[in-house]
């Protein structure tokens, strides 16, 4: 077995995975991303980096909403930073309660337009999911690890991981691995976390159609324009973690789109499925739980959105750092504090 020494791993590559990598080698630390390369919802989802209508459609306050808004306004130097391209085209909320709509993002705090079609939220804008994926882990290189891990376990002061045929020592790991089963090897209490975190099933659709130049949103999904089609989603079913597409669920969306397009007809979809994860309150797990251990799990449907926050709040704890302001609502440690 060859051997690989390292001072951090990351475990996943997903949109919390590769932006915690990213982040920690731009910060000049040695890092792998350890990842068997299958497809996983990061890759399939409408990359929506949407604090505005997110903050309403999930019922929050304007606290909520701040602390959303304050994860997108890292997204530019980010994207800056690592290549990745943002289309700041603003979302549009279409539907009978437009009038409630710009009312209720203005009492948030954000800023609404009335439009032709609906309400606009200047605040809200995507990026290309997949290229971005791409693009953060072709930065990578050779850093990245394209197997799964099979065990972990103590090394000295750091962890020894068994991967495929390479053993790796690292002083710091950090689990990124959304709804998988704890790796085995990981302490009681990073475990229960992991067992902790609730899947959600979705299903999105593809069409090579154009049927839209922005994000439209209205009762029941949304369809957003990416650089090879259209997607049309998206549903969210708590607790289920199969990938069977739903007929039920397929009629409901395409009809919801095409309400929103004006399309009479939507032409041929083709139907995905990915299992997110989500905490108790619906936040990401995001920091340190002891032993050089960190988890970067459960942003629920905005792990674009707040990629860049749980990679400076991870990013921070590995190099002790200030805690930045948001860091305790990320903390992995409020579902479990520790004993007085």
């Amino acid at each position: 077995m060859a051997d690989i020494s390292c001072d951090i791993v990351v475990v996943g590559a997903g949109v919390l995975g590769l932006c915690v990598a990213s982040e920690l080698t731009a910060r000049g630390r040695d890092v792998r991303v350890i990842d068997p390369g299958r497809a996983n919802a990061s890759s399939i989802a409408a990359g929506m980096i949407a604090p505005a209508f997110e903050t309403v459609l999930d019922g929050g306050d304007a606290e909520r909403g701040a602390f959303l808004r304050d994860a997108a306004a890292l997204w530019p130097a980010f994207a800056g930073r690592f290549g990745l391209s943002l289309d700041r085209t603003p979302a549009e909320w279409r539907g009978p309660q437009a009038g409630m709509m710009q009312a209720r993002l203005a009492a948030l705090g954000f800023e609404a337009t009335l439009t032709a079609g609906g309400v606009a939220a200047p605040e809200d804008i995507r990026l290309e999911a997949g290229a971005s994926l791409q693009a953060m882990s072709e930065r990578l290189g050779p850093r990245r690890i394209g197997t799964g891990v099979d065990r972990l376990a103590r090394h000295g002061p750091g962890w020894r991981i068994n991967a495929g045929d390479t053993g790796i020592r690292t002083t710091q790991v950090i689990v990124a691995t959304g709804v998988a089963a704890a790796v085995p090897g990981l302490p009681h209490l990073a475990s229960s976390l992991i067992a902790a975190v609730c899947p959600i099933k979705g299903q999105i659709g593809w069409t090579a159609d154009v049927l839209t130049d922005r994000v439209l949103r209205g009762p029941g999904g949304y369809v957003a324009p990416v650089a090879d089609g259209t997607l049309i989603g998206a549903t969210m079913v708590e607790g289920a973690r199969d990938l069977t597409v739903d007929p039920a669920a397929t009629d409901r969306l395409l009809a919801m789109a095409q309400l929103l397009t004006g399309h009479g007809v939507v032409p041929t979809v083709q139907w995905r499925v990915g299992v997110r994860g989500a905490s108790a309150d619906g936040l990401p797990i995001a920091g340190p739980v002891g032993d050089g251990l960190h988890l970067a799990l459960a942003p629920r449907r905005n792990g674009w959105l707040l990629g860049p926050m749980v990679a400076r709040v991870v990013a921070d704890g590995i190099e002790g750092r200030p805690r930045d302001r948001h860091a305790a609502a990320l903390d992995p440690l409020r579902f479990n504090p520790p004993a007085d």
